[in-house]
């Protein structure tokens, strides 16, 4: 009897330790799956700087109206900051856009800041009955492109070069203004409301950097954690 027993002891410790490793074996996938799961980081810009003054418009009135507003700095309720594009340093984003479009829309580049892949192409035509351009600057005044758009009905497409920061401009109408980034970074824009999400973001620790037209760039450092949403906010002055 008591042999029997502890025969029966040894087989059943025998199956549990099998019983063990089939399940240790079944967990540590999942466990494998869970730590690759990505995560992502949503946050808002906002500032303290006011939105200027409108543009007074001197010709093509009957276009561009009396006053553009201008949208170097678009501020929304609780100092929600606009046109803002925000970056992951060193992390190359896996499906960039590959073409932007600046559309003239009432003498005022429409959306005004855009990013683009490096290699990628700019698609740019006009709403407006007036003879606009498309030009393309450098920071350092450079120019890249000059494309003129006699008629609503013309469309026209070109390659970006290199990367960094594009300004875009009208030599028609010296107001208008918007920009192009080109990177192959993981990037966002905020809108209106100053929010952006940055998704799809392996697990790790991220400079994360901001960029405006006027205002002053900053960077913080944030920790992304599998499957999870980090949230953080940036005050551009």
């Amino acid at each position: 009897m008591n042999g029997r027993f502890h025969g029966m002891s040894g087989w059943g410790a025998a199956q549990c330790a099998t019983l063990s490793l089939a399940v240790a074996a079944l967990v540590m996938p999942l466990t494998a799956a869970q730590s690759a799961r990505p995560g992502r980081i949503t946050g808002t810009v906002t500032t303290t700087a006011s939105t200027p003054r409108a543009i007074r418009v001197g010709f093509d009135q009957q276009v561009c109206g009396a006053q553009q507003p201008n949208e170097a700095i678009v501020v929304g309720p609780r100092g929600a900051l606009a046109n803002v594009v925000v970056t992951v340093r060193g992390l190359t984003a896996r499906t960039p856009a590959r073409e932007v479009r600046v559309v003239n829309e009432r003498c005022a580049f429409v959306p005004r800041v855009q990013v683009v892949a490096p290699g990628g192409t700019m698609a740019t035509s006009s709403r407006d009955p007036v003879l606009h351009t498309t030009v393309l600057q450098t920071p350092d005044g450079r120019q890249v492109l000059n494309l003129a758009l006699p008629s609503p009905a013309v469309e026209l497409r070109r390659p970006l070069p290199g990367t960094g920061t594009l300004r875009v401009g009208c030599s028609t109408h010296q107001w208008m203004r918007g920009w192009i980034v080109v990177t192959d970074e993981v990037s966002a824009v905020t809108g209106t409301d100053g929010t952006f999400t940055l998704p799809d973001l392996p697990p790790g620790r991220y400079e994360i950097a901001v960029w405006h037209e006027q205002l002053r760039a900053s960077t913080q450092m944030v920790s992304v954690t599998a499957g999870q949403s980090v949230p953080i906010t940036f005050a551009m002055q």
